[in-house]
């Protein structure tokens, strides 16, 4: 009869391979022009190099270090690239790679106080950190979530909560005494917002998207008409949605004057700054934030522009007992001396029972960087972006598509001549060609039928060397086109 096969490697053999990894991820970061920004396979093909059945007997964790390298990382697409201009930046600074791997090696779960305090009370001190880092007033509860769509779809949660029609315990579904809720937001707001109305049963007709004016801001008068038409058919508004920092160019919503108008209608109002909520903690684009201390929720995700590895997105309330009244449950195996007390209990803010120890990774980018620190590498990002406006608008037969508010430049190529559509096919044309030579990754946008190219500057490490080897790539693709 075989021994049975019980507990876990060596520390030996750990170590050993902990220090390689390190080492290998040091490698990769320091010399990221080695690696194509966008991956170059093709669908299937990674699937197609693993094997189709599990080993049956245990591997050293050396081969597995070795088929991370050969197998696994070219399908990677590399977000910590200083090159990857695409989307909005996502990159992952050493403290929080740290951060990341001592959540590994405790896997603390904060479910309730009472299984790991120092989950609950470093998440609790870590968000006022970021709370008054970006100029935030006080009365602020914060928690950590995955990511802006579950943020998002947890706000309005709360709203639909307080608006008080018993939908926790009857539903939606049947009830003769219940209208048509009515969410706002942006035309040019993110697709999570219609994802959480989905989700919460509202109904994706019954999401209004508010006309803009010229820089894509939303517009007050447009939206007080909306919800005045909305009262006038019946229907109960409950959240507007106003962005700072709108995803397709990163517009400004005038979030003081929808403040005012959801107050006179009892909205609860939700605001978007996952991207650009991180500005604020530069002095001088505080005002940013303007009238977000208004909100009754706020979005900021630190994995996209404070250089916090995937995924950390934090949800900010000043009406934490309308999101706990919305997910709180409390069953029996549940019930310790706590779970009634003074203490946070995060299980009660949300739909997860299990907590990751996110914090951990942002306390240490916070502390390794400090204020002064993060403020001086947003602000230089910012000043990136302006100098590549520069060079589009100086070059002929390119222009800027939407004004440079913080690190986004919107532009294309526009050969005189063309048609809007024939323009959209030529900048399609010409961003493929720059991303797969692989030395930098842009996206792109349309908005109003017209098709535009999206430079997001925002990783840790890129600088005037990546911007400006951006705008080689870009010109000479032009030329070829």
């Amino acid at each position: 009869m075989s021994t049975p096969l019980t507990g876990d490697l060596s520390p030996e053999e750990f170590r050993a391979a902990a220090h390689a990894a390190v080492d290998w991820i040091a490698d990769l970061l320091e010399h990221p022009e080695r690696q194509h920004v966008r991956s170059r396979v093709a669908p299937g093909d990674i699937r197609a190099a693993l094997p189709a059945t599990p080993p049956i007997g245990g591997e050293p964790l050396a081969a597995m270090l070795r088929d991370v390298q050969d197998t696994l990382l070219p399908g990677i697409t590399h977000w910590n690239h200083p090159g990857f201009f695409a989307y909005f930046a996502n990159s992952a600074a050493y403290p929080g790679i740290l951060g990341e791997l001592l959540t590994a090696g405790l896997n603390a779960n904060g479910m309730l106080w009472i299984t790991s305090p120092t989950v609950v009370e470093l998440e609790e001190t870590t968000l006022d950190w970021l709370r008054q880092l970006m100029g935030l007033g006080a009365g602020w509860f914060g928690e950590i979530t995955d990511t802006a769509s579950v943020s998002t779809f947890y706000a309005l949660a709360a709203a639909r909560e307080r608006a008080g029609l018993d939908i926790r315990a009857q539903g939606m579904a049947g009830r003769t005494d219940l209208p048509r809720l009515r969410v706002y937001c942006s035309e040019h707001a993110h697709s999570s917002i219609d994802k959480a109305v989905i989700a919460l049963g509202l109904g994706h007709d019954n999401l209004v998207k508010i006309a803009c004016d010229s820089q894509y801001r939303m517009r007050p008068d447009a939206l007080a008409a909306a919800i005045d038409a909305d009262v006038a058919a019946g229907y109960r508004p409950i959240a507007v949605v106003p962005c700072v920092g709108t995803t397709s160019v990163t517009s400004i919503d005038p979030v003081p004057a929808v403040v005012r108008i959801a107050r006179a209608h009892d909205l609860w109002v939700h605001v978007d700054a996952a991207y650009a909520g991180p500005a604020a903690i530069v002095p001088e684009l505080r005002y940013l934030m303007d009238g977000v201390d208004g909100a009754d929720s706020l979005v900021v995700n630190p994995h996209k522009w404070l250089f916090t590895p995937m995924d950390c997105s934090v949800l900010y309330t000043k009406d934490p007992a309308a999101l706990k009244q919305a997910f709180a449950l409390l069953p029996e195996y549940l019930i310790t001396a706590t779970t009634q007390g003074a203490a946070t209990n995060l299980m009660d803010y949300g739909l997860q029972l299990g907590r990751r120890f996110r914090a951990l990774k942002l306390w240490m980018v916070l502390r390794a960087y400090g204020a002064e620190g993060l403020a001086s590498r947003l602000r230089a990002h910012c000043e990136l972006a302006r100098d590549f406006a520069g060079m589009v608008h100086y070059e002929g037969g390119w222009e800027l598509m939407a004004p440079v508010t913080l690190s986004l430049v919107c532009f294309r190529h526009a050969p005189p001549g063309l048609s809007e559509e024939q323009l959209a096919v030529h900048n399609a044309a010409l961003l493929e060609r720059v991303n797969a030579n692989g030395r930098v990754y842009l996206s792109h946008t349309k908005i109003d039928g017209r098709y535009m190219l999206r430079l997001a500057i925002g990783n840790i490490r890129t600088d005037a060397h990546w911007v400006q080897l951006a705008w080689e790539e870009l010109r000479v693709a032009a030329a070829g086109v």
